[in-house]
């Protein structure tokens, strides 16, 4: 009995659950097959010439790619066809069933002939390289973006600390100075009243002692020094009622309270700033700059020729060429397999040819390289690498596109009149 976690043989598995283990999936068959049954499969006339591989390669394929099935779910039949309309394989069955008004049918087997070495491969290649860069690309923007926003947040709050520090200060001046002027007042007033106090201390213990003493010279004074005493009182309590009389005539007794009056000005500051400032989230033009994807890239696995009706042209992209590089003409425009474009412009001021890039929305890139030489066509070969030819000088030279320079020259035995290039 095989272990747990091991793939049964599918043509000897029994209902007890008993079986020998796969070591070999049949690719057509999409079945396991141990030692035995596999030299049987390899043998028998109708699957003698069937692909088929080990479980352990069977396993490093993709999740997605192991539920990918040969057979038709609907109909249980084998994908015999491709419609190029639906793009999706299709079984015999399925002609009748979903694609009876598809016309672009074609033989399944011509679609996945040299799947594996064609084009597609590489550029879909390119595509995951280029896909996966723009998504580190745009993780490592938005972390660096968190970071910014972040700095930005405390050099803001910096400043607000900023502006706070020289209210406080301000504020705490003029606070300083309305409180020493309160005590200033304050102690005036005091100083005043008892300066006065003293005064009316005195003069009081003066009429005190008098009052104490008038019994006294009644009884026991002379007739001369009762004379003589009651002129000192009437002199000192006409001198004490004169003083009186003087001090409330004066402010003395006025009521003088102390005030406070706020200045407007900041009164005006709590019924008129409402806030501190404000927080704004200004949008600018992102600096982010990732690669470009090709559109309907799953229609590059299978070629199909439009017809005449399907045909709607329509304008796709206007290249933007500097000022300071106008040109007389352009000879030769190409789009390059990553979406970027490459023209040949003739500049009449300086007799020369330059090979233009630019970028997939049409913005020029830069020159890459010029050309004394009058140029007949250029190709894109592979790997960054185009073809251009100089008629007249008889040549075919391969630039690199990337490093801006020709890395071969082909020579030609005769003029090269050709506006077409085919390089095997």
């Amino acid at each position: 009995m095989v272990s747990s976690g091991k793939d049964c043989c599918t043509l000897c598995y029994d209902d007890d659950g008993t079986a020998s283990e796969g070591v070999t999936w049949c690719i057509e068959c999409e079945v396991f097959l141990c030692i035995d049954c596999d030299e049987h499969h390899s043998k028998a006339r109708t699957s003698k010439d069937h692909k088929t591989m080990s479980t352990k390669d069977y396993h490093k394929l993709p999740k997605f790619m192991l539920e990918i099935s040969n057979q038709c779910r609907d109909h249980k039949k084998k994908f015999e066809l491709y419609c190029s309309f639906h793009a999706r394989p299709c079984c015999v069955a399925c002609i009748t069933d979903k694609h009876k008004k598809c016309q672009d049918l074609k033989p399944l087997s011509d679609i996945l002939k040299q799947v594996k070495s064609s084009a597609s491969v590489q550029l879909f290649e390119k595509d995951l390289k280029n896909v996966n860069e723009n998504l580190e690309k745009i993780l490592k923007y938005l972390n660096s973006r968190i970071n910014i926003n972040k700095s930005q947040k405390t050099k803001a709050a910096e400043q607000i600390r900023s502006m706070r520090k020289p209210i406080d200060e301000f504020l705490n001046k003029l606070e300083q100075e309305i409180l020493d002027d309160l005590e200033s007042n304050q102690s005036q007033l005091k100083s005043k009243m008892n300066t006065l106090l003293q005064e009316l201390k005195t003069e009081a213990n003066q009429i005190s002692q008098l009052q104490s003493e008038f019994s006294k010279m009644t009884q026991y004074a002379t007739d001369l020094q009762m004379y003589v005493g009651l002129r000192e009182i009437e002199k000192t309590t006409s001198q004490t009622a004169k003083y009186i009389d003087e001090l409330k005539s004066g402010d003395n007794f006025e009521e003088k309270n102390l005030e406070v009056t706020i200045s407007p000005a900041l009164q005006t500051i709590l019924q008129e700033v409402k806030s501190f400032g404000d927080i704004d989230i200004n949008t600018s033009k992102s600096t982010l700059r990732i690669k470009a994807g090709r559109k309907d890239q799953a229609q590059n696995l299978v070629s199909t020729v439009p017809r005449i009706e399907e045909i709607k042209p329509s304008m796709l992209r206007t290249l933007t060429i500097p000022e300071d590089m106008k040109s007389k003409s352009a000879l030769i425009c190409r789009i390059l397999p990553d979406g970027k474009y490459l023209t040949i412009d003739y500049y009449d001021k300086y007799k020369s040819h330059a090979l233009l890039l630019f970028c997939n929305d049409g913005i020029f890139e830069r020159k890459v390289i010029t050309f004394t030489e009058y140029p007949c066509d250029a190709s894109y070969v592979r790997n960054n690498t185009v073809a251009v030819t100089l008629g007249y000088a008889k040549q075919t030279v391969l630039v690199d596109i990337e490093k801006n320079k020709i890395i071969q020259t082909i020579k030609s035995f005769k003029q090269l009149n050709s506006y077409m290039i085919v390089l095997e």
